[in-house]
Order: structure tokens, then C-alpha cells, then sequence
């Protein structure tokens, strides 16, 4: 068995809407802001729905068959998830920690790939403050028109969102999140509203957000860049420290490569199919799955768009990498 295809764990938002409809996932409310399509995390965890280890978790299998993706030390965690976002209204304005900083030993280095957005959508990128005091006395003055740096975003658009940076999603938004496996975020502002189940407002964690920002805000530099494999665009749309993203325009038959101990692909848009030496998958937009270790010679046929990730190898590091984390 060499892909392992997920089912999705679904979390509901204050955000969140009915958009994550249109990749197949059945919604029990109208308020779904997060489908976690690839995640071994104890606040969520996809389940396998193919072959031998139908029906076990992410989790349970990462932990009882480390042999299944290349080998890893017994206390190691997954190392990434992905969401796909709903974005009906705002996202709080927010930051994560680093490794160093985060209580999960796991920061969150992120990035958003923009699957759809409505005329007029912006999401929040960064910040004008010069210096740690200028932040301070801003966020103190809740003067967030003079402090937020806004950006128009549209389909197709991505973003790194290395840790410490000021973000959030603007309404309107459906985004593919790939991101470290760590669920800690520190609240800036949450726009003034109420939690209806709760009726008041949610919590805020402004020193601990402030400990952890960037100043002043820096845009990351992107060494993207295009290949073509047979009939396949390839666009590496990041380099991280943390993890790799291509994104695969199919338009016919092509042959691929297995090169690293297990990639994570993200069905976007399309109808395909991939066949591996063992199988043939039929793939729609909304699937998910893991290509395992040793996987080797595969082909994709039909017309489509695929997100593919993975942990960067340390290879990388001095060849490729214009961005490091801090």
C-alpha cells in the first residue's frame, strides 16, 4: 500500500460559513469554518478510508508504523497539517510563536494558497509599526486602522506567513492552509463580537502576542519558479525551513517521481487519476492523501489542480532556502 486516502476532521467557527460544501464534505451546521484534510493533532486528526488501515488514524499509524514514512524517532510528531478555510467573516488578527516560544515544542509557521475570494476580499498581512514601543502603544490605543496592513487578495494568490507575523483572513476567503502541526495562537483583536453560544467575547492574548511579533514587519522573499513535466505545470510556490509546496496544473498524462520519504497532496480542482505500481486512484476535488515512502514511479492523467507538500529536506537548506525562520 503506497497512498493513504484521509477523511477529514471538521471544525466548527464563529467564522466560519458553507463553502467547504463545493469539496464534497457534508456539513452539519452553517458555521464551519476549518476542514483539517490532513492532520495528526490531539485538537483534531484525519482517518484513513482505503486499504489495510481503513478505518485507523493519522496518529495511530504515524506512531504504530514509522517504517510506513521513511522512520522517525518514537516521540516525534507528524509534522504538518492542512486545513482548508472557510473565511465568512473575518479571522481574528493573530500571531503564533516559533519553536522556541510555542508550549507545544512545535511552532506554527503557516502559509495560504487562496482556493476562491470574493470581489473586494483583503486579508491582513504585517504591520506599519516601526519598533517594539510603536506596536505596543498601538495595540494599547486599539488604533488597528493606523497598525493593520491589509492586502487584496484573489484566486490563486499565495502567502507564507512565517511565525511571529501579524495575519488573518478576510471575509469572503477559502483558503488551503499548510502549516506546522501546532494549534497555538495568541488573539490581538477579534473585531469587538460576541460568541452566541457564549455571549461574550473571546478570550484575547495580547502580552503573549506581543512577546512573540516581529518588529518591524519584513515580507518574506519567495524563490518561486515554473517546470514543465510532460503535461504537467509544476510552480514551486515556497522553500521553507519547515516545508516544501508545488502546486501541479495537469492538463493530460504525466509521470512523476516519488523523491521523498511521503508528500502530502491536496486535490483543489479537477477530476483525475493516479496509478502507482500497485493501484488506480480515482481523484476529485476535495480528496486528500498521503504518498508513502517508496512509493517511486506514478502517473496523474486528466485535468486538474493538486497541492503537493512535504517536510523540506535538509538538503535544501543551503541550495534553495531565501527565507529562514528566526
Amino acid at each position: 500500500m503506497t497512498i493513504l486516502m484521509l477523511k477529514p476532521e471538521l471544525h466548527h467557527k464563529i467564522w466560519g460559513g458553507t463553502q467547504l460544501k463545493q469539496f464534497n464534505y457534508q456539513l452539519d451546521s452553517d458555521r464551519v469554518g476549518e476542514a483539517w484534510v490532513i492532520a495528526a493533532h490531539q485538537n483534531g486528526v484525519s482517518t484513513i478510508i482505503n486499504g489495510s488501515y481503513q478505518g485507523q488514524t493519522l496518529s495511530q499509524l504515524w506512531q504504530e508504523h514509522p517504517e510506513l514514512f521513511g522512520g522517525h524517532d518514537a516521540d516525534e510528531k507528524f509534522p504538518l497539517l492542512v486545513k482548508i478555510l472557510d473565511a465568512n467573516e473575518n479571522l481574528s488578527i493573530q500571531v503564533h510563536p516559533n519553536d522556541k516560544q510555542s508550549s507545544e515544542n512545535f511552532g506554527k509557521t503557516e502559509s495560504w494558497y487562496i482556493l476562491d475570494a470574493k470581489p473586494g476580499a483583503q486579508l491582513y498581512y504585517g504591520h506599519h509599526a516601526k519598533d517594539a514601543k510603536e506596536l505596543t502603544e498601538l495595540v494599547d490605543q486599539r488604533d488597528w486602522d493606523k497598525l493593520l496592513r491589509t492586502l487584496p487578495v484573489k484566486r490563486g494568490d499565495f502567502f507564507y506567513v512565517p511565525a511571529g507575523t501579524f495575519h488573518a483572513l478576510g471575509s469572503g476567503i477559502l483558503a488551503l492552509e499548510i502549516q506546522q502541526s501546532s494549534d497555538t495562537t495568541y488573539r490581538f483583536y477579534d473585531f469587538d463580537r460576541l460568541d452566541k453560544k457564549t455571549n461574550q467575547p473571546r478570550p484575547l492574548q495580547i502580552e503573549e502576542a506581543l512577546a512573540v511579533t516581529k518588529v518591524p514587519h519584513v515580507d518574506p522573499i519567495l524563490n518561486q519558479r515554473t517546470r514543465i513535466q510532460d503535461n504537467t505545470i509544476i510552480m514551486r510556490l515556497l522553500t521553507s525551513p519547515k516545508f516544501t509546496i508545488d502546486r501541479l496544473s495537469i492538463r493530460g498524462e504525466s509521470h512523476f517521481n516519488q523523491h521523498h520519504k511521503y508528500e502530502l497532496f491536496n486535490v483543489i480542482d479537477g477530476d483525475l487519476s493516479l496509478t502507482d505500481g500497485q493501484a488506480t486512484y480515482q481523484l476529485k476535488k476535495g480528496d486528500n492523501f498521503i504518498m508513502l515512502k517508496d512509493t517511486g514511479n506514478y502517473m496523474i492523467t486528466g485535468d486538474g489542480e493538486i497541492i503537493v507538500s512535504f517536510v523540506t529536506p535538509k538538503s535544501y537548506q543551503k541550495q534553495e532556502l531565501a527565507y529562514l525562520d528566526n
